[in-house]
Protein backbone atom coordinates (compact mmCIF):
# COMPACT_ATOMS: atom_id res chain seq x y z
CA UNK A 1 0.00 0.00 0.00
CA UNK A 2 1.64 3.50 -0.95
CA UNK A 3 1.05 6.36 1.86
CA UNK A 4 1.60 9.75 1.93
CA UNK A 5 2.50 11.15 5.33
CA UNK A 6 4.31 14.33 7.03
CA UNK A 7 6.84 13.19 9.32
CA UNK A 8 9.19 15.03 10.71
CA UNK A 9 12.75 14.74 9.06
CA UNK A 10 14.78 14.19 12.15
CA UNK A 11 11.92 11.60 13.58
CA UNK A 12 12.45 9.41 10.32
CA UNK A 13 16.57 9.77 10.14
CA UNK A 14 16.08 8.37 13.87
CA UNK A 15 13.83 5.92 13.05
CA UNK A 16 16.18 4.80 9.87
CA UNK A 17 19.47 4.86 12.26
CA UNK A 18 17.68 2.60 14.98
CA UNK A 19 16.16 -0.06 12.89
CA UNK A 20 19.38 -0.42 10.41
CA UNK A 21 16.93 -0.32 7.30
CA UNK A 22 18.26 -0.27 3.95
CA UNK A 23 16.23 2.80 3.23
CA UNK A 24 13.48 4.75 4.86
CA UNK A 25 10.41 2.27 3.60
CA UNK A 26 12.33 -0.77 5.50
CA UNK A 27 13.18 1.21 8.37
CA UNK A 28 9.34 2.12 8.90
CA UNK A 29 8.24 -1.67 8.29
CA UNK A 30 10.74 -2.65 10.43
CA UNK A 31 9.35 0.35 13.04
CA UNK A 32 6.08 -0.45 12.61
CA UNK A 33 6.48 -4.00 13.27
CA UNK A 34 8.34 -3.55 16.08
CA UNK A 35 5.74 -1.82 17.76
CA UNK A 36 2.88 -4.12 16.85
CA UNK A 37 5.03 -6.50 18.99
CA UNK A 38 5.52 -4.07 22.04
CA UNK A 39 2.30 -3.66 22.13
CA UNK A 40 0.93 -7.05 21.65
CA UNK A 41 3.35 -7.84 24.52
CA UNK A 42 1.87 -4.88 26.75
CA UNK A 43 -1.68 -6.62 25.98
CA UNK A 44 -0.22 -9.87 27.13
CA UNK A 45 1.32 -8.45 30.76
CA UNK A 46 -1.22 -6.51 31.33
CA UNK A 47 -3.88 -9.75 30.99
CA UNK A 48 -1.30 -11.39 33.45
CA UNK A 49 -1.82 -8.45 35.53
CA UNK A 50 -5.45 -8.81 35.61
CA UNK A 51 -5.34 -12.99 35.97
CA UNK A 52 -1.90 -13.96 37.34
CA UNK A 53 -0.36 -17.96 36.65
CA UNK A 54 -0.83 -19.95 39.50
CA UNK A 55 0.43 -23.50 39.92
CA UNK A 56 -1.94 -26.27 41.04
CA UNK A 57 -0.50 -26.86 45.13
CA UNK A 58 0.65 -30.70 44.12
CA UNK A 59 2.39 -29.51 41.74
CA UNK A 60 6.46 -30.27 41.66
CA UNK A 61 9.14 -29.74 39.45
CA UNK A 62 10.09 -33.84 39.51
CA UNK A 63 6.52 -34.98 38.93
CA UNK A 64 6.90 -32.96 35.60
CA UNK A 65 10.03 -34.68 34.97
CA UNK A 66 8.60 -38.09 35.23
CA UNK A 67 5.92 -37.04 32.84
CA UNK A 68 8.12 -36.17 29.87
CA UNK A 69 10.33 -38.75 30.42
CA UNK A 70 7.42 -41.59 30.03
CA UNK A 71 6.53 -39.98 27.18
Amino acid sequence: MKVTALIPDELVEKVRKTTGGKNITESIIIALKSYLSNQKINRLIDEVEKDPLSFNEDFVAYGIRDLNRNR
